[in-house]
Order: C-alpha cells, then structure tokens, then sequence
C-alpha cells in the first residue's frame, strides 16, 4: 500500500447498499427498460445505429451479421456478443416483432423455438421502417454522448419518426420492476398520436376507442374487453389470447380441426407435444390423431374421433394448453431516466413531446444552414453586380489574402463570403448561372421564413408532426392480424336496445322524455290531433326531436354548453307523461335550458357543426371536436363563445360544402353557401370549439332575432311555418344566394304588428311526415305530400286547426328508422279520419331583397 493510500473503517451493510442500489439503477436505465421517446432499449438503439453507419440500409446489400456484432462491441456496447445477436435477431423475427426493424438472410430460428444459425453464417440489413426511426439523427435533432471508451459518439434516443414503443412493443425485466408492453396497430397508434396532437386534453375514453388493443404478429384472438380498457386507462392489465381454430370435413364422413394461428409467445412445437401428451394419457379423449402440417404458415391437424363434436374439443384445447394463454401488461418504460407505469395517453404524450422536440431541433438545424448558405449568396450577389472591380482588385492583387483584404475593405463582405468568392469558377460567372444563384436566393428566402414560422409556432410544430405522420401511415399501413373479440357475458348496451325510432321532447319547464314513434298515428293536414303530451300548468313542449335508439344526441344549452347521451339514455316515458325533469338527466347550470338537440350517428373529422345564436352568430366546428362532450362532465364543454345577453337557438351537421338557410322570428331568410364551387373557395370557415362566431345574419325590422337554422337540400322543399297554424312549402332555389350576413327576403307573411311569429321551419321531402306540436300540448303527425306548395312570402296553407288560445309551437320531420334486420319501424297508421279544409288563400310574394 503506498503512502498516499488511507484505509478506512466502513459498514459492510452500507457498502452492499450502495452498491446495490447502483447496481440496480445501472439496470433500470441502460439495459432493461425501453425509454418511452423510441421504445428503444439500449443495446436495440445501438445495433440500429452501428448498422446505419456501416450502410446497411434496405436498399443496399446484405452483410454478416458477424460484422454488425463486431461493431457494436467494438464501439457501443462493451458486453458479450451473444446477448447482441439475440437482440438483432429478435428484431428480424416477425413472429415476435409486428413490423421488423431488421430484415434477415439465413436461418433466423422459427415459431417452433429452433435456434438461429451462428452470426458468421446469417446477414441482415435494415428495414424500411427501421430507417423511419433513424431519419434526421445527422441534423441535431438528439443528443449525442460520449461511448463507453470516448472514441466516439452514440445517440441517448433516436429520432423515431414512428411510435416504435406502441407498435413493436418491448419486454424487459429489471431490479424490482419488469416491463410487458404488447405490439399494436400502426394505423390506430398513428391515429391515436394525431388525436393527441389536435387535442392535448383529449380524454382516455376517446383514445380507447381509437386504439382497439394489441394486434400480435402471430394473430390468433384477444378475448374480452375488460383486460384491454384496464391497461389502456392504467397502464396494467390481462388480456386473454387464444389461437385460431376451425373444423374441416374430411374425406371418409370425420371431423377434423384445423389450428391456423397460435397465441403470440406460444411456441409452436411444445404446443403439439402438448396435446400429444393429453392424448396419450387420454386426458383429451375424443382425439385420434394429432399432424403439424405447418411450413412458413401455421397448420396444425387435429383428427377427431367418428361421433366427436369438434367445438367441444376446441374448448377442451383452450382450456388445457396454450392455445389460450394470457398476456400480462405493464405499460412500463423510462420518461425522463425514470421508470414510470402510464397509460395510453401517457405514453403517447412522451412520443408526441419528443416529436416535437425533434421536429423543433432540425427546423433550427435547416435554418442555420439555410441562413448560411443565404450569406454565401449574398456575397456572390454583390461580386456579380461589380464583377468587373472585383476582377481588376483580384488580378492587381499579389496572393489571395491580399485580395481577400482589399476586397473586404472595398465592400461590405464577410470573410466567409469573400473566401467564396475567391473560390468561385469563371463558368459560374455566366448568365445563366447568375439566374441559378438568384432562383437559390430566392427559394432560401422562402425556406427561411417558412422555418421560423414554425419556430415561431407551436401550433405549426404540431401539424408539422401531424403531417409527417399522416405521410408515413399509407407507407407502413398493415391490416389488424389479432381480432379482439368480446368474452361471453360481454356486451354493449346496444347489443341488448332494439334500434328503433323515438320522439323526443323537453317541455318549457324542462321535462324530458323519449317515447317510441309508433305511439303518434298518422293523421291528415289540418287534423286536430291526439294528445301528445301531459304538461303541468302552464308548461308547455318547447323542443321536440326524432332519432334512433342508438344514435348520439348532442345537447346544446343556451349558454352554449355541449354535452352527448345516446338516445336510450334518454328517460322513456308514454305518449301522455309528463316526462322527468331535465335537470336530472343533465347537468345544467342555474338558468341554463336546452336550446338545441341535435342526432349524430359518430364525431367524424369530415363534417361540421354549425351553430347559431339569437342575434344572427354562427359558428362553424369539425364535429370531431366535440367527441369529449360523450364523457359524465359536470356542466360539459364550451361548445361556443358567447357575448353578453346572447343565446344559441339552433345547430346543424354539414359537409363544409353546403349551403345553409336562416330564418328570422319575423319571417326573413338569408341563403349562402360555405363554399364557392367553382373556385374553391371557403366562404364560412371553420373555428375551434372554444371560440366566438361570425355574423350569419342582419336584421332590419326593431326587436326581430333568428330563429332557424337549416342546411339547403336541392332535393327536397323548404316548409315554413307560423304560429297561426300556416305553412309555406316552396323550393330552397325560390330563396336567392347572397353573402352570408345580409338581411334576407322574407320566407312568409306575417302581421306587421308582430302578434303571429315564426313557429319552425325545415327541409321535407314528399315522403315525409312531420309532427306538429301547439303550445297546449296538441300533437298532429302529417305527411308532406298533403301540403301544397305556394310562393314565397305568402301566407301560406293550413296545417293544422287551432283551439282558441293556441299557437303552432314546434314542427319536426319524422325520420324513418330500421331495425337490425332493414325492417321499417316507422308507424304508417293511416286510420283517422280525414279532415275537410276550405282552399288556402295565397298572399302575394311580398319579399324584400337587401
């Protein structure tokens, strides 16, 4: 011991502490977990990256993979060769990984758990969507560190232009810990990945409903649900897999089953020795003969005994070998160098945040590069403007620095641009070169402010990352392997509620119920009616609604709350109830009433929800954002910006290309389209949720609002109708096109003092029925075709007859709705009797243009 060496007296627990817990630490971080950006474990990141510096990409030719090994614990990782090419070889295995980073030549061992050759006799090179995960790693877009010898550099994480954790998966066992994460489908994931994108407070519920749960190389089926939403929500869960199984007729009049897919982790052989050693010891006895018949696809033969029925065998299997087996997962990966179990939006967040960090760092990369290459252009500018003093100062010069230093003395030159210069060949100073460096300049001048835009914007960055994924998606796109099927005792709540037609309506006191359609009969125009309602004193039915069972329902509140039921969960009551109160259904603010119902069958991103408000606001939003409104919130979401004292009277679904009609309470309507159709154009463009409108519509009569909104169908006629009971029927093309925002031409004639109103209007078409309800709770159900047309801006035409002290309060079109089977459902029951009008009297078109 020399002289400068102290020995210390130290607690041999401590020290084992220490390093143990290092020990620990060491494995957690660089061997056995994936690191949630990548879904990469370190020696997987490091054979990817020694394989893309020796050039071995997809399109080049293969090497030995004795040459990839070499490498890696030449410079990457200082461990034994072995546990390299088991990894390279699991990444080529594509029973174990759904889409391979490695693509083999050789003898890569197989499902039945044969060995791969030795690595001097297999080659590999990569995949495609291997060199997706490396893409930009040379344009500063991750750290590099120093390897374990500081001869060089390795990357901390790739750039993983591709949700490789989600899609590939990773198992890894730590110190205290342990990682399951199964493969999914690269479409749901990508999907999920844009929903986070759109939204960052998308909700679990919606990306469960995007990401259907694994998809396994080896297909086969995921049985029940509940293992699925569990690990999606909390990061752990079970989930059942069984192989897939038929039975075959054969030849002498026998039974046989037919195994084509096997669990994922199954191995193939030990599952037929498996059920080989049941029949042997007659465990399983219905079975005469057991074949693998399997090459490159799974087939394995199960010949039953004469009289067996090969369902029952199939269950005996599921039940007593691996053909059904269970998947326990933990959705457990490095977020920031610290283990942490996530869920799925969890997940998806750390690969969305790394994405746009990646995404930032190269934008500041090709900004730098573009900006320099600028002010090398610059320079050849200014040398190509005095082109003849620059040759006398350079030829009058005696060496090159000395040039270098008149010139810049003589101009305003850097000397990076001056070196150029001084290195430009004579053909460069051509014309036509000179237009090439003007055309560069230019197009570098776009580039750059194009990247410091996005720099500048985060929402840019987003849709930068969106955009990328949106393009590598149709490239790697693969159709679902594992079917995921409910376990039995499993259902939806639609699996057990007929799809059948209701009318629904809320009272003025805010009674809501759901009654089957079949209750209201068919009736004449004009006829008096049944009783449609029950109503406390002095209430009345202010909103009714037609849809299916199992369609959604958006409820818009007049504070311009948004929340969505499905229709059966709707309070049912009879024809003549009064319905249960509003406030138990929905959660609604003090003050705050149902101003809009609208039905939806799904929250797609191609269509839009336009609202409008009382003072002539509209609001134009892709239905897709109004998903989070399905989930139990208090009050539910902000569906419009509203100004003081405003209120919402209406909304519709369109395509982002109609045309839309509003209708004031004093009977003016204003048409416009939310798209030019010759030139493109959008004419009404589409907001956040969140957010406030635009002017739909102007009134100029004293106290008048909007009342309708609908959108135009060329196929169908435009009724409108007035609190006295009056109908107009007329084509949408007899109301001309204007800009959105004008005052409009008048849709029906109504007494100038205001006592008759505006009661509805809506698009029917002659096969249609509509339902007319008064404000003492009369119902009448029509058909269409019974309503004759007359001219805009009359009176109009009788629909039904009023007691005295009632007014029309509402009409709705009747929908027709089928069953399960196709069968029409609507109730066509034609049996009262008819009611005799006198003529409708046509007042002329009393219309006035803006």
């Amino acid at each position: 011991m020399s002289s400068s060496e102290k020995v210390a007296p130290a607690n041999i627990t401590d020290i084992m502490q220490t390093a143990y817990i290092d020990y620990s630490m060491s494995v957690i971080i660089s061997r056995a977990l994936p690191d949630a950006r990548d879904g990469l474990k370190p020696v997987q990141r490091r054979i990817l990256y020694a394989m893309l510096r020796e050039g071995l990409l997809h399109n080049r030719a293969f090497d030995k993979c004795a040459g990839v090994v070499g490498e890696v614990l030449k410079n990457y990782h200082p461990h034994g060769d072995a546990s390299v090419y088991d990894t390279l070889v699991r990444l080529a295995q594509n029973w174990v990984v759904r889409y391979p980073l490695i693509d083999p030549q050789g003898n890569f061992g197989s499902v039945d758990g044969d060995p791969p050759a030795a690595y001097r006799y297999t080659e590999a090179r990569l995949t495609a969507i291997a060199e997706e995960l490396l893409r930009d790693i040379d344009e500063e877009t991750v750290d590099f560190v120093a390897n374990y010898k500081e001869s060089t550099t390795e990357p901390s994480v790739l750039p993983s232009a591709l949700p490789n954790l989600l899609m590939n998966g990773s198992t890894g066992i730590a110190v205290g810990m342990a990682t399951n994460i199964p493969p999914h489908n690269l479409d749901e994931i990508i999907d999920a990945s844009i929903a986070v994108l759109d939204d960052p407070d998308v909700s679990v519920d919606h990306l469960c409903t995007i990401v259907k749960g694994p998809d396994f190389p080896t297909g086969g089926q995921v049985v029940g649900l509940a293992g699925i939403d569990s690990y999606l929500r909390t990061g752990r869960g079970i989930v059942r897999m069984r192989g897939r199984a038929h039975t075959e007729e054969m030849k002498n009049g026998g039974e046989q089953i037919v195994i084509t897919e096997i669990p994922y982790n199954v191995n193939r052989a030990n599952l037929v020795s498996r059920i080989a050693e049941l029949v042997t010891d007659k465990i399983l006895d219905g079975i005469r003969d057991v074949r693998d018949e399997s090459d490159e696809n799974t087939r394995i033969v199960i010949e039953l005994k004469r009289g067996e029925q090969g369902r029952v065998v199939i269950n005996q299997l599921f039940q007593k070998t691996a053909l059904e087996s269970s998947f326990g997962v933990t959705l457990l990966a490095l977020d920031n160098k610290r283990p942490k179990q996530m869920n799925i939006k969890e997940l998806l967040e750390c690969y969305v945040d790394h994405r746009r960090e990646v995404l930032y760092r190269r934008t500041e990369y090709r900004l730098r590069k573009a900006e320099d290459r600028a002010h090398i252009l610059e320079g050849y500018k200014i040398a190509l403007d005095n082109l003849d003093d620059f040759v006398r100062i350079i030829r009058a010069s005696a060496n090159r620095d000395e040039a270098r230093e008149k010139l810049m003395a003589r101009y305003p030159l850097s000397e990076r641009q001056t070196n150029a210069i001084l290195d430009l060949r004579l053909y460069q100073l051509t014309g036509l070169e000179r237009e090439k460096i003007e055309a560069e300049y230019m197009e570098l001048m776009r580039l750059i402010e194009e990247l410091r835009a996005i720099l500048a914007s985060d929402q840019l960055l987003r849709d930068l990352v969106k955009k990328e994924l949106l393009e590598l998606k149709p490239k790697y796109s693969r159709p679902r392997r594992c079917e995921i099927v409910p376990a039995e005792g499993e259902f939806r709540m639609e699996d057990v509620i007929a799809n059948e037609g209701c009318i629904i309506t809320v009272s003025h006191a805010g009674m809501i119920k759901r009654t089957p359609d079949s209750e209201y009969r068919a009736q004449r125009r004009g006829g008096k009616g049944i009783i449609g309602t029950d109503t406390y004193q002095e209430d009345f039915v202010e909103h009714l609604f037609t849809a299916s069972t199992h369609d959604y329902i958006i409820f818009v509140t007049s504070s311009g709350q948004c929340l969505a039921k499905k229709v059966y969960d709707v309070p049912e009551g009879a024809r003549t109830s009064k319905g249960k109160s509003v406030s138990s259904f929905l959660r609604l603010g003090d003050g705050e009433k149902i101003a809009a119902m609208l039905c939806v069958k799904d929250f797609s991103d191609d269509r839009f929800l336009v609202m409008a408000t009382k003072r002539g606001v509209i609001k134009k939003t892709p239905l897709s954002d109004y998903f989070g409104t399905t989930r139990n919130l208090e009050g539910g979401l902000i569906g419009i910006n509203l100004a003081e004292g405003d209120a919402v009277i209406g909304t519709v679904v369109t395509t982002g290309s109609d045309e839309i009609i509003l209708v004031s309470h004093q009977g003016l309507a204003v048409r416009f389209r939310e798209r030019d159709p010759e030139s493109g154009e959008v004419l009404f463009r589409a907001t956040g949720r969140a957010t406030s409108g635009v002017t739909g519509m102007r009134f100029k009569l004293d106290d008048d609002h909007l009342d309708v909104i609908e959108v135009v169908d060329h196929t169908a006629r435009f009724l409108v109708a007035s609190e006295a009971g009056l109908g107009v029927r007329t084509r949408f093309e007899d109301y001309r096109l204007i800009n959105r925002g004008g005052t409009g031409v008048w849709a029906i004639d109504l007494p100038e003092d205001n006592s008759i109103n505006l009661a509805g209007a809506l698009s029917v078409k002659d096969e249609d029925e509509i339902m007319l309800l008064t404000a003492k709770g009369q119902s009448v159900r029509c058909p269409v075709k019974d309503i004759r047309e007359v001219s805009r801006g009359s009176k109009g035409v009788k629909l039904v007859d009023l007691a005295d002290g009632d007014k029309l309060l509402a009409i709705a079109r009747i929908v027709e709705v089928k069953d399960e089977d196709g069968v029409d459902t609507t109730d066509t029951d034609e049996t009262a009797p008819p009611t005799d009008l006198p003529p409708a009297t046509d007042a002329s078109d009393t219309s006035t243009e803006p």
